[in-house]
């Protein structure tokens, strides 16, 4: 008997699964890798022309304290001082606080614990700038007041102080952040030799973690240079004041003073011009504050060459009786640290909840303004949200590109240049951005105050945030997704668009949500670009000479008539919508985080 053994004839292969070519990738990706170098470039290109309008005494710029434009003498060394003075006094608060509260936060408390604290602080670090000018106003200058026997209390110490508020949330995210990339084996190592958990974090964590602390710290430095709101609020404004003794030095910090940024978000940046000596050292002064935000970015953000987290953990270990003693101690230090920005979070909330109570009222929330202090914030609200709404359609392409470019090709040098590139315009000062706008957009290409221009200025705010954490995320995907996706014959292309995509999208969501709570906040730019404080329409008709109205600027003048009761009670209840808007985008960031973080995702 025969048996007859069935043969099937092979089938074609299935295409119609395969991933299709991607000729839309690289174009995209490389539009967001040349927005980010793009920003920079023209940011730099208008310093520079505006600096080639007219004649400019550099020497005179960094060492002359006179500033007097009646009499065409520009002296910026007074402004400088005054940069200087309120940056160190931030610092010597900030760095110890927001160390000892990210040691705490990462090595002393159980997770059900640190991640409340660890959201408190990051909704810190999202308050928008004009309400820590608002706080700065009511508690800062009458302690500054007080404690100078000053009248006022506008003053360089009072800008020091709003500056370390505003910068310790930044230290402590980053720098947590820093702590727990550290490998648990140091931490088991060094428990193994009989350390205790201070001698732990000393000899086996500090090591590892010291370069991207120093780079927390030099991130709240760029902050603090280019804050420019908050500081107005209560600096003073008072040009020529240079000390010339110690005696003076101390006398210098409780009385207004001047600094680089308060200057150029003053009036005489539109008083000044478009030419002309005037205009050109505004220029030089905005060339001098980006070139000190960009070396202190560039150094603070540096790759580490070599191993100097090497391990001194038998150097630390020496027995003495008071070592449990002094552990108990430093560990109530380190905890006592990290609930000040707690408590200042309540704090917060509190005079807002008490001074903004009118933003309890629907009403508030749903008329609109009327008179110069009167009525609700409806027309601002929507203006915001129009604002926020058009930057974050406009940053999540291109940051999305840069990042994933970042991310693919981060052991490139291409790569690496533009990373730093996108960290200097991380740091840029939002002012600059807004007198950029206001020259190229408003003036120069004929739109006067336009949303749109409004919007544009407030991309680069958005575009490096989405941009990082996109990178981040991509960095930190597993090896074998790579090999198994190329194992199979796709092509670059194909796999940025079917493997990394999918990916980095979480990251993606959640950076564009922080970038745009911190963007809801922003003032300076806005000022300039896109808005007006009374008369303009909810939603505009237009792109030319259309403005609104927004909540930040509506604080901001509502701020400056102090003497109004009823101004100063629209403006906090103007601040408490911010920060409620604020909040919801930022709760939701930490939701998508907290959900998609260490998940792997692919097609």
């Amino acid at each position: 008997m025969t048996v007859k053994t069935l043969v099937r004839p092979p089938a074609a292969p299935d295409t119609s699964a395969r991933p299709q070519r991607s000729r839309w990738v690289w174009p995209w990706v490389v539009a967001g890798a040349v927005s980010v170098a793009g920003v920079l470039l023209v940011l730099v290109g208008y310093l520079g022309l505006g600096v080639l309008s007219g004649a400019v005494d550099w020497l005179g710029l960094v060492a002359e304290p006179v500033w007097n434009p009646t009499d065409s003498v520009f002296g910026g060394l007074a402004m400088i001082y005054g940069s200087a003075v309120v940056c160190v006094i931030a610092l010597a608060l900030a760095v110890p606080v927001g160390w000892a509260g990210a040691i705490a936060l990462s090595e002393y408390l159980p997770p059900r614990l640190a991640r409340p604290l660890r959201m408190s602080v990051e909704l810190l670090a999202a308050v928008p700038s004009i309400v820590y000018g608002l706080i700065g106003i009511m508690a800062v200058r009458p302690a500054v007041a007080w404690l100078g026997d000053v009248p006022g209390g506008d003053s360089l110490l009072a800008a020091g102080l709003v500056l370390a508020v505003m910068i310790t949330p930044t230290i402590v995210a980053v720098s947590v952040d820093a702590l727990s990339a550290v490998p648990d084996r140091y931490r088991e190592a060094a428990y193994s030799l009989g350390l205790t958990r201070r001698e732990v974090v000393r000899s086996a964590v500090l090591p590892q973690a010291r370069q991207g602390m120093r780079a927390a710290v030099l991130l709240g430095l760029a902050r603090a240079l280019g804050e420019a709101i908050a500081v107005f609020l209560v600096v003073g404004r008072a040009d020529g004041r240079l000390p010339t003794s110690f005696g003076e030095l101390i006398d210098s910090l409780v009385h207004p003073g001047q600094t680089l940024t308060t200057k150029l978000a003053g009036p005489e940046p539109v008083l000044a011009g478009t030419s002309g000596p005037y205009f050109a050292s505004i220029c030089g002064l905005g060339l001098i504050l980006l070139g000190l935000v960009a070396a202190a970015t560039v150094w603070g953000t540096r790759r580490s060459s070599g191993a100097k987290g090497a391990q001194r953990a038998d150097r630390q270990r020496r027995p003495g009786r008071m070592r449990a003693e002094l552990d108990k101690a430093v560990a109530l230090l380190r905890l006592g640290a990290l609930l000040l920005p707690g408590a200042l979070l309540v704090a917060m909330l509190a005079v807002l909840a008490t001074r903004g109570s009118a933003a309890f009222s629907p009403s508030f929330w749903f008329t609109s303004a009327a008179g110069s202090a009167g009525g609700g914030v409806s027309d601002q609200i929507v203006g915001t949200l129009l604002l926020v709404t058009t930057t974050g359609l406009i940053s999540l392409p291109l940051g999305f590109g840069a990042g994933i470019l970042l991310g693919v090709h981060a052991s490139g040098r291409a790569a690496r240049v533009l990373q730093t590139v996108t960290v200097v315009v991380s740091g840029t000062p939002t002012i600059l951005l807004g007198l950029a706008g206001f020259v190229i957009v408003c003036s120069a290409m004929g739109w006067g105050r336009s949303w749109l221009a409004g919007a544009i200025v407030l991309v680069p705010v958005v575009v490096p945030v989405v941009a990082l954490t996109t990178a981040g995320r991509v960095g930190g995907m597993p090896a074998e997704m790579t090999e198994s996706a190329l194992s199979l014959g796709l092509s670059r292309a194909q796999y940025i668009r079917s493997v990394v995509v999918p990916y980095a999208w979480p990251a993606t969501v959640t950076g564009l949500l922080l970038g745009l709570a911190r963007a809801a906040g922003e003032t300076a730019p806005l000022l300039f670009t896109a808005t007006v404080f009374f008369g303009a329409p909810a939603l505009p008709d237009g792109i030319v000479n259309a403005p609104v109205q927004a909540l930040p600027t509506h604080i901001f003048t509502l701020s400056q008539d102090s003497g109004d009761p009823q101004a100063v009670s629209q403006a906090w209840g103007s601040a408490l919508v911010l920060v409620i808007i604020t909040a919801v985008l930022l709760s939701v960031a930490v939701a998508l985080r907290n959900r998609f973080e260490g998940e792997r995702w692919t097609t």
